[in-house]
């Protein structure tokens, strides 16, 4: 049955119709809405996210936990501005997250934005994050910071996600819990926290599995987490995190625009025939320490883990032979370790406090990385011929400080952070037509920050804020050129300007509105050159401009609602012509192009808007909730003349009761996504050589949940 088509573009004026009209209705789930939260991103110490001069916004515990499996990031983040977080149903390539259009040219994993996850970073030294690892059932809070501040925490920080999870407090507490739903979609968790001996503990283990909402799309997921804290001293505070983090998924690559239209939920041909997936297992562990001397701390973290996956992709069999190619598998172990330490003083100063930050970051990782042909003999998508095999080796190495102060009504801060990246590739395979790829490139960078915020009233701050970024090609970019073959050390790192000004301010007790508006001016841009069967290869394009405005409005409102607005207006654009190969629907190859002046960049939605209204009855413990989301077209190519992706509004609905019987606490929850049935593409894969640039949102759907705690 053919579901109703979505207009094909969300009009600025439809979209501010549609805020004034929806406004008294919209919401944000929370049970305890937190108008002004605390936040330690940014600044580094605990500090007023009320009180920086940074886009910087918090999803709370009961927000994260909101009738959600707690599967993917995307469940949380999709009501933060600035942030695009796009489920591509496709769990082999993770979700597509950008801010202020950086990462949006990802075809897989996570680029140009910083990953963290309780001082651990999910970013490795080049840049390349998975938001996958994150373990969203025991989170206490994300804290999302876009921006000038964001250049502070170094390389392909366009932005920066960090996940913290809750320490272990309390009386010893057991918790179990089991949703599931359409697409033979299902999760199960069991947990364990509390206090004992002094000693705060956390642990959780998840297993999640689907058929997919489209076909060969099939993903298991299986996670193990602890957490325990310490006080060694009165003055000192010892935290170690282990997790562990397995999956295995199909992957049905993306569509072109007739066979999307034809069945959004279908596969390439070429993905059943090369049985194209992809396994991940990975385990880590780290450490942090805290001390404090006074008004002085000193912090160290370290860290190890290692990751192997392998990944099956959809290179057709007439490229390998005799042309120079690394084969249609690839298969990688990685180590990865580092160390971060910081020195934080608080002194009074010229009759305000100044609070400074002195640290270092150490970073590296190093690939056993092989390559094999993906067929023996006739059999399709088997492990076959060695084709490639080298040792990829990235290290960073990062000085920075940080300092502010405040005084009367006015708060200065200012960073310097100087960054150098290098990449070393000692290649093993050298045969024939397979030249020898050993080499390295090195990067370095110093990135500056300033920011100034004055306190117009008690209720209102005004601010402005400006930085130097930049962003070096991760490992996966620098791995072919656009003739499909040899490393590319000849990309050159990003460079940008960021400038914002903003405004926050309380409208009465029980309302905070927030408003960025931004313009980032980026030189080099790394942009896609040739994307094809799962391979992507990169180049440097000119200099391009992003302009933009988002807005957040959280409101408690009498009996028992609340609400959040956010709206986002992002203006991307290329200012200088480029050449750049397209994918020709007449003759089904790609093709030499120029991409003219003032085209906006792909992956990008111009506008939009999140929306949520909750009512609660505290007395039963029953809430029901309404939410609402809309994307104007985004265009999946650098030229923007081939079919973009049509702009969308969907709904969902959602409720949920919670009850307690003494020491026994129980939750359960139904959730109704895509209330209006409609067909959308959720996500795109930017620059497809092939064509295949379209991946659909699920229809209606549907998910259900429950869970118990019992505290001893």
């Amino acid at each position: 049955m053919n579901r109703q088509q979505p207009s094909p573009l969300l009009r600025p004026t439809r979209l501010a119709l549609l805020l004034a009209v929806t406004y008294p209705c919209l919401g944000w789930a929370d049970d305890a809405l937190t108008l002004d939260p605390v936040v330690v991103t940014g600044s580094r110490v605990e500090e007023r996210a009320f009180d920086l001069p940074a886009a910087i916004a918090v999803v709370g515990e009961a927000q994260i936990k909101a009738d959600q499996a707690r599967v993917n990031a995307s469940e949380a983040l999709v009501g933060v501005p600035g942030v695009s977080v796009a489920n591509r149903q496709n769990y082999a390539q993770d979700l597509q997250i950008s801010t202020r259009g950086f990462g949006a040219r990802s075809a897989f994993g996570v680029r140009g934005v910083r990953l963290v996850a309780d001082g651990i970073p999910a970013s490795m030294p080049d840049g390349q994050g998975q938001a996958a690892t994150f373990n969203l059932d025991r989170a206490e809070r994300l804290e999302v910071m876009r921006g000038p501040m964001s250049a502070v925490y170094g390389n392909s920080a366009g932005g920066v996600i960090q996940l913290f999870t809750r320490d272990g407090q309390g009386r010893p507490s057991v918790e179990g819990g089991f949703s599931a739903g359409s697409y033979g979609s299902w999760k199960a968790d069991l947990a364990a926290d509390g206090k004992t001996g002094g000693v705060g503990y956390v642990l959780d283990a998840s297993r999640f599995a689907t058929e997919g909402y489209r076909d060969h799309s099939r993903a298991e997921r299986d996670q193990l987490m602890a957490k325990l804290s310490l006080a060694p001293s009165d003055d000192g505070k010892l935290t170690l995190v282990a997790s562990s983090f397995r999956q295995a998924a199909q992957d049905p690559l993306g569509l072109d625009w007739a066979s999307y239209q034809r069945n959004p939920r279908g596969v390439d041909p070429v993905a059943l025939q090369f049985n194209t997936r992809k396994s991940i297992e990975q385990q880590q562990g780290g450490l942090n320490y805290v001390h404090r001397f006074g008004d002085q701390r000193v912090e160290v973290s370290a860290y190890a883990g290692q990751r192997s996956v392998t990944q099956y992709q959809a290179i057709p069999t007439g490229v390998q032979g005799n042309v120079r190619h690394s084969g249609g598998v690839i298969d990688f172990d990685r180590d990865y370790q580092g160390v971060n330490a910081r020195w934080t003083g608080r002194f009074d100063v010229a009759g305000g406090a100044l609070t400074t930050t002195l640290g270092v970051d150490y970073e590296v990782s190093e690939d056993d990385r092989r390559g094999y042909e993906n067929f023996i003999g006739a059999t399709l998508g088997v492990k076959g011929t060695l084709r490639r095999a080298e040792t990829d080796r990235v290290t960073s190495f990062d000085q920075y400080a940080q300092a502010q102060w405040s005084a009367g009504n006015w708060v200065l801060n200012g960073g310097l952070r100087h960054s150098q990246v290098r990449f070393t590739v000692d290649d093993r395979y050298v045969s024939g037509l397979n030249g020898d790829d050993s080499g390295s490139r090195n990067y370095e960078q110093t990135t500056p920050s300033v920011g100034v915020l004055y306190r117009l009233s008690p209720v209102t701050n005004l601010y402005a804020s400006a930085a130097r970024g930049f962003e070096t090609p991760t490992l996966n970019e620098l791995f072919y050129s656009g003739s499909g073959g040899s490393f590319n050390f000849g990309l050159a790192a990003a460079t940008s300007t960021h400038l914002e000004v903003g405004l926050k301010t309380w409208l009465g007790a029980d309302s905070r509105l927030d408003v960025a508006l931004f313009e980032i001016h980026t030189d080099k841009e790394l942009v896609v050159d040739a994307s094809s069967g799962g391979r992507t290869s990169y180049k440097n394009a000119g200099q391009t401009t992003r302009q933009g405005v988002e807005v957040a409005l959280d409101s408690r409102w009498a009996r028992n609602f609340s609400s959040r607005i956010a709206y986002t207006y992002l203006d991307a654009r290329y200012d200088e012509v480029f050449a750049t190969r397209i994918y020709n629907p007449a003759t089904g190859n790609a093709q030499p192009a120029t991409v003219a002046a003032g085209r906006r960049l792909p992956g990008v939605a111009a506008h939009s808007l999140f929306g949520e209204l909750v009512w609660r009855h505290p007395a039963s413990g029953f809430h029901a909730a309404v939410e609402g989301v809309a994307r104007s077209e985004v265009f999946v190519e650098d030229s923007n003349t081939l079919q973009a992706a049509p702009g969308y509004v969907a709904a969902n609905l959602r409720a949920g009761v919670e009850r307690r019987m003494g020491p026994l606490r129980l939750n359960g929850f139904v959730r109704i996504d895509n209330l209006f049935d409609r067909q959308y593409a959720g996500s795109v894969i930017v620059g497809d050589t092939n064509g295949r640039f379209y991946e659909g949102a699920p229809g209606r759907n549907w998910l259900a949940g429950a869970s118990a705690r019992y505290s001893f």
